[in-house]
């Protein structure tokens, strides 16, 4: 299984981490946005200052799950169809919370009444919440592991899935997102509101890093096939200081003035948080808990390698475009969010 030199296997394992990775940095920061939403409390316009925030961006940044999504059906539909149908309630959840927040963006704004807008502003922030929450739970559960029968099908239950790690991750992931949403706030406001904003940044990166540190800490002790690569290449740890670094660098950019520096350490820090955890699952994909020797791998559950190769040419050709189109929409709507007649 191999091009060239390299294992197609890891090759697609990275390359769908990478492709999630995308969607948790963009995606991340408008469902901070949405819920931090229902802060922005002064005046009527400020909402809609945070509506037009993302608005231009938060459908584009929803292209990477899909297209993470169809990467991992491409490359290993074993585990796509385990997880799409053992997850089925919770991504059905997540799916109508996701379109419920994506309405409200766009009828907030189409009447006066303020029962209309505290409606819609409700819905908003709540599905913006529960989106993060349930994000966070699945990679809680990715990571903890769920019940595989011997033919490598979901054989646990909804409830099930909400034991106190996967809720733990989740709670994390709501403030991760709120964090990294405050800053892209800070980056598209200014005057009053931007140093309202600004004072949110470092409480959020506290709430941060005290919900990771405990997460850290019961992944050290109940979750131990995490950290078994970092315990057999002791150099992985090395990933961890520039992890770190971008987020001790937020709250500094953040006091100096540099908005978009301390967005991008906060992009980088989420990249670094999803590059230890795929290091910590490789070549897991889906973890069988109680039984590993039931887990699905970028070994086992593979598409044949014609169909990799394949695929990673089109990947080659498709990926820089996403990037390009993604670059373009950030290029064009860069700035300060100015409220017209045209906007939510």
């Amino acid at each position: 299984m191999s091009f060239g030199n390299l294992d197609l296997n890891t090759i697609w394992f990275a390359l769908v981490g990478v492709l999630f990775t995308g969607y948790v940095i963009l995606d991340g920061f408008d469902l901070g946005v949405g819920v931090l939403h229902l802060f922005a409390v002064k005046k009527d316009d400020e909402r809609r200052v945070f509506l037009n925030a993302i608005g231009p961006v938060w459908d584009g940044n929803e292209v990477w799950l899909v297209t993470g999504g169809g990467a991992l059906f491409a490359a290993f539909p074993s585990v796509y169809a385990t997880v799409f149908s053992g997850f089925y309630l919770a991504f059905m959840a997540l799916l109508c919370a996701l379109i419920f927040r994506a309405v409200a963006i766009e009828f907030r704004s189409k009447n006066h009444s303020p029962v209309w807008r505290q409606f819609w502003d409700l819905s908003f922030a709540g599905g913006s919440l529960f989106s993060s929450l349930l994000i966070g739970v699945a990679m809680g559960n990715i990571a903890w592991g769920v019940p595989l029968a011997a033919d490598r099908e979901f054989a646990g239950t909804f409830f099930g899935l909400l034991h106190p790690y996967a809720l733990l991750m989740g709670i994390t992931t709501v403030a991760l997102f709120a964090m990294h949403g405050s800053i892209y706030l800070v980056l598209k406001t200014e005057g009053e509101l931007q140093e309202r904003v600004r004072r949110w940044v470092n409480p959020l990166i506290i709430a941060f890093i005290l919900c990771y540190s405990i997460l850290t800490l019961a992944t050290l002790l109940y979750v131990p096939h995490i950290t078994e690569a970092f315990r057999r290449e002791p150099w992985f740890f090395v990933l961890v200081i520039p992890l770190v670094l971008a987020i001790a660098n937020i709250p500094r950019e953040i006091n100096r003035g540099k908005a978009f520096y301390a967005f991008l350490s906060s992009a980088f820090a989420m990249a670094g948080l999803m590059a230890v955890f795929g290091i910590g699952m490789y070549p897991n994909l889906v973890y069988s808990n109680p039984h590993p020797e039931r887990s699905l791998t970028a070994l086992n559950s593979a598409s044949s390698d014609k169909t990799l190769g394949v695929m990673l040419t089109i990947a080659m050709i498709g990926v820089p475009v996403v990037i390009a189109y993604t670059a373009s929409i950030y290029t064009i709507f860069r700035g300060k969010v100015k409220l017209d007649r045209m906007s939510y």
